[in-house]
């Protein structure tokens, strides 16, 4: 849009066209027979020989999307490089084009463009600034190509974009209409003028209240003018904000044109997947219509309504009573339908129900249902055979621990087999071999020289790798020995800690065990002189 169109004639069957005996031809593509007349591979609106306007509305708005430009912006306020626009207001509206300045950095412009490399910017007051001014409210303005009649209704349909929430609340867009283009600019000189209605020449013809964050929002107004107007402004409405952010907007792609001329848009009736499904045109008794699908002729399908069931682009061309042609713009119908892919399991030797069929093997199976709209809804099951698992397992603990396998425990040595559901629901086996580590922790010390059990000691074969940590305390608590890294047998000399006959030790030892695990453990000694 915004791009304007051009008119042609298309060539149709009840034209003429020459025929050529020597490549047994026609020279020109007929356009509405579903035939490659010309031979060349192309048939009907896939030939260049067909070629016809665009059905899309001309906007009466100059320039309306900011493509059309003298100059690069170099910084804000610098509306006068796009070609035809007025800055309305004496506040500037700002205008961004990819070539020069785009905006803030802590603004920034919502992407992509609704269309080509420009917008303008504006502002909703000015606030957190030593010259704050709430009426500092920015409009664009334009002289029309062609006034609004009075009475005649009009549609304007324009993008408005939103920086982040917090410089971009929702506002009040207002559509300004003047009788007069003297009537721009307004405000001249005077910075706090505001909108247009402060002073005189203009009116409101519409409003529309809109929202949004970082994002694109097509909005339109109807009106139906009371006067010819033949200038217009669009930007906030007149009410003074009390803020601290400054509110900041984007405006592109303004289309301002006759109510009639949007309404050559291809409409669906029903659910896409409904048997009834149907595209539509507004009925229009002074015109002819041709459908057409994939860009080929529908012999038949000249109504303003057709029923179909096929995907594919649709297009209509519509030829009025003075015989200029235009094609809408492509419908792309496509019935929407779910693909959804699930994963199951079957233990070795069952079966499960997938929609129907007993499963015993890996497989992938693929069944569509039907949705309540009568759509599509396809099942992609993946089937994963789990075959059991058989493992056998060594372990040891100390006395007095026990060893969990699923909800077993077991607190001394045994062989035993132990039949577990995985989380996939199918059973394996744990062949399980369960001893206790062959490590002594005596529980009396006789510091007598005779070479047996004079000190204290963790006595341990293969099983103890090292003694990580040592801790003794007396009884009163005290520490008298603490050690690290020692080695298993390695006899530790407490006899002058000993006061009396016989007195009580407490110990604390990490143990590194050759399976690698770590084990704490504690308990007393006596030492016995």
């Amino acid at each position: 849009m915004g791009k304007g169109f051009q008119l042609c004639l298309i060539v149709l069957f009840s034209m003429s066209s020459s025929y050529s005996p020597l490549t047994k031809s026609w020279s020109v593509e007929i356009c509405n027979n579903a035939i490659d007349d010309d031979l060349d591979g192309l048939i009907d609106l896939n030939d260049p020989d067909c070629l016809c306007s665009v059905a899309e509305p001309v906007s009466l708005i100059p320039n309306p999307s900011f493509e059309e430009r003298s100059c690069c912006p170099e910084n804000r306020g610098s509306l006068y490089c796009a070609d035809t626009w007025i800055q309305a207001s004496e506040a500037t509206t700002d205008y961004l084009h990819e070539c020069g300045w785009f905006g803030w950095d802590q603004l920034p412009v919502p992407l992509p463009l609704p269309d080509g490399q420009a917008c303008i910017g504006f502002r909703n007051g000015r606030f957190g600034e030593d010259n704050s001014n709430p009426n500092w409210k920015e409009y664009t303005g334009a002289c029309l190509t062609s006034p609004l009649k009075a009475g005649t209704a009009y549609k304007f349909q324009f993008w408005i974009g939103f920086t982040q929430y917090e410089n971009s609340p929702p506002l009040n867009v207002v559509f300004y209409g003047s009788p007069d283009c003297k009537n721009l600019p307004f405000g001249q000189g005077d910075e706090r003028f505001g909108c247009p209605l402060n002073g005189e020449g203009w009116i409101e013809l519409d409003r529309i209240f809109a929202g949004g964050s970082n994002s694109w929002h097509l909005k339109e107004f109807n009106v139906i003018p009371d006067e010819d107007i033949y200038a217009i402004a669009i930007g906030p409405d007149c009410t003074e904000l009390n803020l601290t952010q400054n509110p900041y907007y984007f405006l592109d792609n303004l289309i301002l044109a006759d109510i009639k001329e949007f309404e050559l848009v291809i409409s669906p009736n029903q659910h896409p997947c409904s048997p009834s499904f149907s595209l539509a045109l507004p009925l229009r008794q002074t015109s002819s219509y041709q459908w057409y699908r994939n860009g080929v002729a529908l012999i038949g399908e000249t109504g303003h309504e057709l029923i179909t069931s096929l995907e594919g682009k649709y297009e209509v061309m519509v030829i009025d009573m003075e015989g200029v042609c235009k094609i809408t713009k492509p419908y792309f119908y496509s019935k929407p339908f779910d693909r959804i892919s699930i994963t199951r399991h079957v233990c070795s030797g069952e079966s499960i129900d997938v929609h129907g069929r007993l499963v015993s093997e890996s497989g992938v199976f693929v069944d569509t249902f039907k949705t309540i709209n009568n759509c599509d809804s396809i099942i992609e099951t993946v089937v994963q055979k789990v075959d059991p698992i058989e493992v056998d397992l060594n372990a040891k603990i100390f006395r007095g621990e026990s060893y969990a396998i699923g909800p077993e425990n077991f607190s001394e040595p045994i062989s035993e087999t132990v039949v577990l559901q995985s989380r996939l629901g199918c059973d394996s086996t744990v062949n399980l071999n369960l001893d206790f580590y062959n490590v002594y922790i005596p529980n009396a010390v006789t510091p007598n020289g005779d070479g047996i059990n004079d000190g204290f000691a963790v006595y341990g074969s293969g099983d103890l790798t090292s003694i990580q940590s040592m801790q003794v305390y007396n009884r009163w608590g005290n520490r008298i020995f603490t050690g690290s890294n020692l080695s298993p047998n390695q006899m530790i000399d407490i006899s002058r800690s000993s006061e009396t006959s016989s007195e009580l030790f407490t110990y604390i030892v990490e143990l590194l065990m050759d399976d690698g695990n770590l084990h704490r453990l504690h308990g007393s000694f006596v030492v016995l002189h």
